[in-house]
């Protein structure tokens, strides 16, 4: 076993560290180092850093759930090597942790299948004390050495899970997790939204000195509405893409329990999990179903959960530094006034139909690896579809296959789609888009206060977009 080194050897290679930030084999040569000295909140930070610069870096995750185990945040351990396994199924030593924490939950069998497996990848990694434990069966002990430590039983004794903020939920959560490779390059159109949510969300976390220098951190909300099938959720896919971050896709199944304090609950573990994944982008889809107005709730249990959502977005208990919120609706006037203050959605943005460029790149995506004609005409195409928006066009698409199949088991073979039959499908379906305009009509004529709704009127034409 090495020896533990002394704060003597340790500090001048920390002051070295921070002369060079970006020396991911220095930073982790010390995170082990300090580990070793049992310094292990230190640890913590250099690893979590460390993996904003190379999320996927199977050391740096390794060394973070290693020590989180350490630190008795037996949950947040779980995650990551959770993660690292679903990356690298092959890694030994991850599989070695992941049977300790299984034991130290009670979790037996598993513990032994995950030892097991261990062993099958490095069989230099056979700990006899581990191995005597998972076939007795006998109470945990701390996930990364150390001696037995049985947890209490007995009402209020406190469980495995307890000493951190999180429980049983984060791996169906964590089911969503995202890293996506897509960017703003692959969203067509929609560039004055793109620019909004450089200002808000990207540039904070590229450029954070000059923002700092201003007092503005990295973090916040932003609000995306308009009509739905117009690409809200690809658009905040393509901002984590953009800056390389986490991405987490919460629908409400995963908040909403029919038991009392379970949402509140799973909503403050939701955030805490993105926090651990800062940078992360946090996006809520139909948040209308969980951020309705409290005057229209009936059942006090509903006014809970939204208090809870107001509290997690202030980071009244944890800074959301580097978690960017982004949420999603179709109704924003069902929202409670709460949300939109400073600090919380205080950006609302309308993601409106494709134009017709856009319209015309969408069209592109949707017909490759069909058999088209080389006589159809996309651009003429995308000029009919005034008002459509992508689902609307998927649906054109759909419905003019639908009719070229017909046709070529007539002639006994396969036809190709012309711009006769597109055209045709175009005439069939009609825009999702109307209905929902002619509603949001009438709150930007009529409830439109402070204005938040007029880049409704400015598309639909009754009014002139500001200077």
């Amino acid at each position: 076993m090495p020896a533990t080194p002394n704060s003597s050897a340790i500090e001048p290679l920390l002051e070295a560290l921070s002369f060079s930030p970006d020396n991911l084999a220095l930073r982790k040569h010390v995170a082990g180092l300090l580990t070793q000295a049992g310094r292990f909140a230190e640890a913590e930070e250099l690893y979590r850093t460390g993996l904003r610069q190379a999320p996927d870096d199977a050391e740096l995750q390794l060394g973070l759930a290693e020590t989180y185990a350490e630190l008795g945040k037996s949950s947040a351990a779980f995650v990551v090597v959770e993660e690292l396994l679903g990356t690298h199924p092959e890694h030994a030593r991850a599989h070695l942790l992941h049977a300790r924490l299984l034991l130290a939950a009670d979790q037996l069998p598993a513990a032994r299948e995950a030892y097991s497996t261990a062993l099958t990848y490095n069989p230099t990694l056979e700990d006899a004390e581990l191995a005597r434990r998972l076939r007795g069966g006998q109470t945990a002990q701390p996930a990364h050495g150390g001696s037995p430590t049985p947890f209490p039983s007995g009402p209020g004794s406190p469980t495995p899970d307890d000493d951190d903020d999180f429980s049983g939920i984060e791996h169906t959560l964590f089911s969503g997790l995202e890293r996506p490779k897509i960017t703003f390059a692959d969203v067509g159109g929609m560039e004055s939204i793109k620019e909004e949510i450089r200002l808000k969300i990207i540039h904070p976390l590229q450029f954070p000195d000059l923002y700092k220098a201003y007092g503005k951190a990295a973090g916040g909300g932003m609000l995306l509405y308009g009509p739905p099938g117009c690409g809200k959720t690809y658009l905040a896919r393509a901002t984590a893409g953009e800056v390389q971050a986490s991405f987490i896709h919460v629908g409400i199944n995963d908040i909403l329990d029919m038991w009392l304090g379970n949402s509140e609950r799973n909503l403050h573990q939701l955030f805490e999990q993105a926090r651990l994944q800062a940078p992360c982008v946090l996006f809520f889809d139909e948040v209308d179903a969980l951020a309705a107005n409290r005057h229209d709730l009936r059942q006090s249990a509903g006014r809970t959960v939204i208090n809870q959502f107001l509290s997690e977005l202030d980071g009244a208990t944890r800074s959301n530094e580097g978690v960017l919120i982004l949420a999603a609706t179709n109704a924003p006037w069902h929202l409670d006034s709460a949300f939109r203050r400073p600090g919380r959605f205080d950006r609302i943005l309308l993601v409106t139909p494709p134009d017709e460029a856009a319209r015309e790149a969408v069209l592109n995506v949707l017909l490759q690896g069909k058999p088209v004609a080389s006589s159809v005409n996309l651009r003429k195409l995308a000029a009919q579809t005034a008002g459509f928006s992508g689902a609307d066009l998927q649906a054109v698409v759909d419905v003019a296959i639908e009719a070229c199949l017909r046709e070529s088991m007539k002639a006994g073979k396969p036809l190709p789609l012309e711009q006769r039959t597109l055209a045709e499908a175009t005439g069939k379906v009609k825009p999702s888009t109307r209905e929902w305009f002619a509603t949001a009509k009438n709150y930007a004529l009529y409830s439109n206060e402070g204005g938040i709704y007029d880049d409704i009127l400015v598309y639909l034409g009754i009014k002139k977009p500001s200077a």
